[in-house]
């Protein structure tokens, strides 16, 4: 039994959950308290890999980040490597699918807040990017939480996406998703059997914290 793949998965999984907060955050007070011509525009665009299937936005992300690609040109400037075909590739093409699982539950998050805090940090003189850094955030810690985990799970089983745009190249893009598919392929099922146990008890163990979080809010 290789265990490469679900490492790749969990690495994967891990690197998403960390960065995504990062990308997710401020698009989520945006919509949450932005008032701005287009916002319903704003609102569909991030919601849109939540609707399209994995293998279009996969397509999509491989045209962006391929040689000729303006992302993949971008990268390959700055690393003398190739986007596609690589970790990077599709830790970039995870984050770009799991943005809209954690911007709306952030979203949800920061309008409950109570609106008397920022009317204290507006009359004490705060700018926007620190009212966001020291009011809201901390504020919702709770709900970045959440997010952060729920996109830990659904990383984990990623397989359309990061097949257009990785491949299976064992050691770099092999998944566990994607070596699931290929021992089922290959008439291996105790090879997808034993990683699908692996991956369902964890998958659960995960959207158990998440409840016990929105229990515990």
């Amino acid at each position: 039994m290789n265990w490469e793949p679900f490492y790749l998965s969990t690495k994967l999984a891990f690197w998403t959950m960390v960065l995504i907060p990062v990308l997710a955050a401020p698009i989520a007070c945006l919509l949450a308290y932005g008032r701005f011509a287009g916002k319903s525009v704003v609102d569909a665009l991030v919601s849109l890999p939540m609707v399209l299937p994995p293998t279009v936005l996969g397509f999509g992300l491989l045209v962006v980040m391929g040689p000729r690609g303006v992302a993949g040109m971008f990268w390959e400037n700055m690393t003398g490597n190739r986007l596609v075909f690589s970790f990077a590739g599709i830790l970039l093409a995870s984050l770009v699918f799991n943005l809209p699982f954690a911007v709306q539950p952030l979203r949800a998050s920061f309008e409950k807040l109570d609106p008397r805090l920022l009317e204290s940090a507006a009359i004490l003189g705060l700018s926007p990017t620190q009212t966001f850094l020291r009011v809201i955030l901390p504020n919702c810690i709770g709900g970045l939480t959440a997010a952060s985990i729920l996109v830990f799970a659904h990383s984990l089983g990623e397989f359309g996406v990061i097949l257009m745009v990785g491949g299976s190249i064992p050691g770099e893009t092999r998944v566990a998703s994607i070596a699931i598919f290929e021992a089922v392929e290959a008439l291996r099922y105790d090879d997808a059997f034993l990683l699908s146990t692996i991956l369902v008890p964890v998958s659960f163990m995960v959207l158990f914290i998440i409840n016990k979080i929105n229990e515990r809010r």
